[in-house]
């Protein structure tokens, strides 16, 4: 009697297995990743990576720019090739040979920007300002689209669920990120080249849940991040039947003909797990070569329970899974620091900005401010506009060389004459300057830590703080608010970014 349930159990799991194999379609045909469609972009310059399935043993042959190459699927049906690196241009034929024939038309060589994040880079076209114009101007046939579907998964996929690649339209875009695009068509006029986007986004979205879990959890100190998780769903049963009664009460007012009562956004927490939408979005992907990566996220991670301060360890961490999986060197990573928004008491946003700040020490990365263009009273800004614009100045000087100011003012050294602190920064040729009125933003602390406001003044490429409440101050920070009133500029029109230093720390 011991052994019945053994057996029982091994009998379930071979009926199991036996019906799945019965279940499963033969594979007699050959079948590409969800990556390749017709209108797609490869990266220029690269290796042009073809992969896919076939029966075990199959010779496939993949055939693009005159050049052809033959491999055999191994033991499970995968196979993959590498052909040649090529220039921009286009259109081109690619033609992929075994027991059946595939033919992809009207590709496309050029660069390959992988847009990722949560929300605010996921805000479609449609809901940005000014989208009736810029939607029905979005005629571009040289720059291409391709969207990500929604994916959450337990381990890495080889595959990605996408909306097949398109040429820019006013059909296309309309859903589409606002920032990809707006940082898309500026590189695709300034350029002249073709431009692949890919729109890998969910809104709400914590940044571990787009690291890999081995990045995760080869560090001992990011384990506060899966403690977070353990804290919040131990109270996801009490977070269901909260779901529950709010539908209830919704039902209950439109039936009454009452007003619908408001409740807290509630996240999906399958996307929040640690690792999900890596596994399920950016896995399948990162065997594909790209440019570049432009992210906007951190909102999510302002949550006092998901605890803010962990972002200055995770993000750099990410930057470098990514850049590891796809093997191509430190490609460039530009990134946007959150925007001014109230919000609440329970969120930190300045700890998470400044976190973004010190990120900028990785290789090839940029971060474009803009707490000067978001919406005090909307985590969504809807000018993208501005955003993308920023975004591409950092993409014109980091990856193509040009000559061009990216970034506002950054913090670089600190100094003191006993009575006032003195600040310089990085990115001020041709000096510093305010908008609107006097200099805002700054405040100072002594040895005790407590911060008050300070005057400010700029004084050639430097900034000096001080206040008589403060007579001996050692520490200093800018724009230390979820939505500060500061106005530090530098000529070239470009916001600085908030900060926080200490004399303890040059």
């Amino acid at each position: 009697m011991i052994g019945t349930p053994l057996l029982q159990r091994r009998g379930n799991c071979l009926a199991a297995a036996l019906f799945l194999l019965c279940s499963l379609p033969l594979r007699a045909e050959i079948k590409l990743s969800s990556l390749f469609s017709d209108h797609m972009i490869v990266q220029r310059e690269r290796p042009v990576h073809v992969w896919g399935m076939a029966d075990p043993g199959e010779s496939v042959s993949v055939s693009f720019r005159g050049e052809s190459k033959t491999t055999s699927a191994d033991r499970l049906g995968r196979w993959s090739v590498y052909l040649a690196p090529t220039e921009a241009g286009g259109p081109f034929e690619m033609t992929v040979r075994g027991k059946n024939t595939l033919t992809f038309h009207d590709v496309l060589v050029g660069d390959v920007w992988l847009a990722s994040g949560q929300s605010n880079m996921e805000f479609p076209m449609r809901k940005a300002d000014n989208s009736e114009a810029e939607i029905a101007a979005a005629k571009y046939p040289k720059i291409r689209l391709l969207l990500v579907r929604k994916t959450y998964s337990d381990y890495p996929r080889g595959d990605v669920a996408v909306v097949p690649w398109t040429d820019c339209n006013p059909a296309s875009v309309a859903e589409f990120s606002a920032v990809a695009y707006f940082y898309g068509r500026e590189l695709h006029q300034r350029e002249k080249i073709p431009i692949g986007l890919i729109d890998a986004t969910w809104g709400g979205t914590p940044i571990e849940a787009w690291t890999s879990l081995p990045a995760l959890t080869a560090d001992a100190s990011l384990m506060p991040v899966f403690a977070a998780r353990a804290a919040i769903m131990n109270k996801q049963e009490e977070s269901l039947l909260t779901i529950e009664d709010e539908e209830r009460q919704v039902e209950a007012a439109k039936a009454e003909a009452k007003p619908v009562p408001e409740f807290p956004w509630h996240g999906d927490m399958n996307s929040w797990a640690p690792a999900a939408l890596y596994n399920g979005m950016i896995a399948a992907l990162t065997s594909f070569p790209i440019r570049g990566v432009i992210w906007y996220q951190g909102e999510a991670n302002s949550r006092l329970d998901l605890v803010p301060t962990m972002y200055e360890r995770v993000f750099p961490k990410m930057i470098q899974d990514w850049r590891s999986a796809w093997g191509e060197g430190d490609f460039p990573f530009f990134y946007v620091q959150l925007a001014n928004f109230t919000s609440t008491n329970l969120e930190d946003w300045a700890t998470i900005r400044e976190a973004q700040r010190k990120t900028l020490v990785l290789r090839n990365t940029a971060m474009v401010v803009t707490i000067d263009i978001g919406n005090p009273e909307s985590v969504h800004p809807t000018n993208k506009h501005d955003v993308g614009a920023r975004l591409a100045l950092a993409g014109r000087a980091v990856a193509y060389g040009e000559a061009v100011e990216w970034s506002g003012p950054l913090f670089r050294e600190i100094a003191t004459d006993g009575h006032a602190l003195w600040l310089w920064f990085d990115h001020t040729t041709g000096g510093l300057q305010t908008k609107g009125g006097v200099l805002r933003g700054f405040e100072i602390a002594g040895e005790d830590g407590r911060f008050h406001p300070a005057e400010a003044k700029i004084d050639g490429a430097k900034v000096i703080v001080s206040s008589t409440t403060v007579p001996g101050p050692t520490r200093v920070r800018y724009g230390w608010a979820n939505s500060p009133d500061c106005n530090l500029y530098n000529r070239a029109g470009l916001p600085a970014s908030p900060f926080e230093a200490s004399l303890s720390m040059k």
